[in-house]
C-alpha cells in the first residue's frame, strides 16, 4: 500500500520543488527523510520515480509550520536533496524557495491575507536566521501574475520582497569565519564569508579562467572541478565547518569584472555543479563581500556610493540585484539586505510514498524471518 501525502508543487526563484506541511510529515527525522527521497526518486541520477528534477536546483524540499517564537509567523525547514545520492541535507539556507514559504502558508488557509498585501515574518529553521516576506495578496488571494523579472526564470510574475534581519554567520561562526577579510589558502587569495550562505570567493584568474564561461563550459572543465574541490575542503577547516568532503557548503564562487553594467561578475559552483544562476543568498553574500574593504573583490567589484547600495551581481544567465545598507559610522557592518523574488504554485494534491520506505528493509525481514 502507497500513503498519500498532501502537498504543494512550487516554483520559488530559480528553484522548485515539493512544500508540505510539517505536521503531514513523520517526526522522526530518519524515516521524514527517507519518505523526501522517495518523494524526490533519490539517489538516482534521472530521479525517474519521483518529483525531482535531475538537478540540484529542483532536488529541494519545503517545509512550513506556525510559528514557534514570539513575533515569528511561519518556521521553514529547507531540505537540499541530490539525484544521485541518498543524502538529505538541512543545514544550508535557499533563499530562492523561501520565496514560496508564504504563497505556501497562504494557499494551505495557515494564514489569513492582510489586505492587497501580505507581509509575514519567517523564521529559517535551518540557520536561525529570520526576514520579512511580502506577497501580492489583492482580495484575499495570492497574485501570481505581475511584472518582475528574475534572470534565470522565464516571462514575469508578481513580486516578492524579501527583507533579511539577520544573515551574518548563518552556518559559520560569524560573517567572516576565519577571522580575516581575506586569506591565502592553498595558494589562492580567497575571502572566506557567510552573509546568509557559506561562500568562498576568488578571482577566476587564479585558476587560470576567464570568468567569463558558461555553465556548461565549467561544469565541462574536469580539472577546474578537481581543484575547486580541493581548495573547498582546505577552506572548509579554515571556515571552522570542519571536515567539508560530504557537505553542501561552503559554495565556491569565481569573480570576475563585469561586463554587462552590474557590479560584478560570478560563476558560482553549489558546490560541485556550475549554477545556472547564482542562489540568492549567495548573491547576498557576494555582495556584502563588494562592501567589505580589503576583500577578493578589490579592484574588480563596481560598487556605487552612499549608505544604501544596490549591487548588480552577473551571472551565466543575467543579473541578481540586491540592496545592501551600511552602517555610516562603520561601512564595513551591514545592517540590511533586501532583494525581489518571484514564485507560483504549480501543482496541488498528493504525493504516494511506497510502503516500504516505511521501515528500513532490515526490519521487514526481521518480521518476515518471525512469521516464518
Amino acid at each position: 500500500m502507497q500513503t498519500a501525502i498532501p502537498c504543494l508543487f512550487m516554483r520559488g526563484g530559480t528553484s522548485r520543488g515539493p512544500f508540505f506541511k510539517a505536521g503531514d510529515l513523520p517526526a522522526d527525522i530518519a524515516t521524514r527523510d527517507r519518505v523526501l527521497l522517495a518523494v524526490m526518486g533519490s539517489p538516482d541520477k534521472r530521479q525517474i520515480d519521483g518529483l525531482g528534477g535531475a538537478h540540484p536546483l529542483t532536488s529541494k524540499v519545503g517545509i512550513v509550520s506556525r510559528g514557534s517564537k514570539p513575533g515569528v509567523d511561519l518556521d521553514f525547514l529547507f531540505a537540499q536533496l541530490q539525484p544521485d545520492k541518498d543524502t538529505v541535507d538541512t543545514t544550508p539556507n535557499c533563499g530562492n524557495m523561501l520565496a514560496a514559504v508564504v504563497p505556501f502558508a497562504l494557499e494551505t488557509g495557515m494564514i489569513r491575507p492582510q489586505g492587497d498585501t501580505t507581509t509575514l515574518r519567517v523564521l529559517t529553521l535551518n540557520t536561525d536566521m529570520q526576514c520579512d516576506i511580502t506577497v501580492q495578496t489583492p482580495c484575499g488571494h495570492v497574485e501570481y501574475e505581475g511584472k518582475a523579472r528574475i534572470d534565470g526564470a522565464p516571462g514575469s510574475s508578481a513580486p516578492i520582497k524579501i527583507s533579511f534581519l539577520d544573515t551574518a554567520g548563518s552556518v559559520a561562526p560569524g560573517l567572516l569565519p576565519s577571522g580575516h577579510v581575506r586569506d591565502l589558502i592553498d595558494g589562492i587569495d580567497v575571502t572566506c564569508i557567510d552573509n546568509g550562505m557559506p561562500l568562498v570567493i576568488f578571482k577566476a584568474s587564479a585558476v587560470g579562467r576567464t570568468g567569463y564561461e558558461s555553465a556548461e563550459q565549467m561544469n565541462a572543465d574536469t580539472a577546474l572541478k578537481a581543484r575547486i574541490e580541493r581548495l573547498r575542503i582546505a577552506c572548509g577547516h579554515a571556515m571552522k565547518l570542519g571536515d567539508v568532503t560530504a557537505k553542501n557548503y561552503p559554495k565556491m564562487t569565481l569573480i570576475s569584472a563585469p561586463r554587462a553594467g552590474g557590479s560584478i561578475s560570478t560563476r558560482s559552483f553549489i558546490p560541485h555543479v556550475c549554477h545556472d544562476a547564482i542562489g540568492v543568498l549567495a548573491a547576498v553574500t557576494v555582495a556584502t563581500a563588494c562592501v567589505l574593504d580589503g576583500s577578493t573583490t578589490k579592484g574588480i567589484a563596481s560598487v556605487p556610493a552612499g549608505n544604501i547600495k544596490n549591487i548588480s551581481v552577473e551571472h551565466p544567465t543575467g543579473e541578481f540585484s540586491v540592496e545592501i545598507e551600511v552602517d555610516p559610522a562603520n561601512p564595513q557592518n551591514v545592517t540590511r539586505a533586501a532583494l525581489l523574488r518571484t514564485a507560483r504554485l504549480l501543482m496541488r494534491g498528493e504525493v504516494m510514498v511506497p510502503g516500504s520506505v516505511w521501515a528500513p528493509k532490515s526490519a521487514i525481514f526481521e518480521t518476515s524471518a518471525k512469521t516464518a
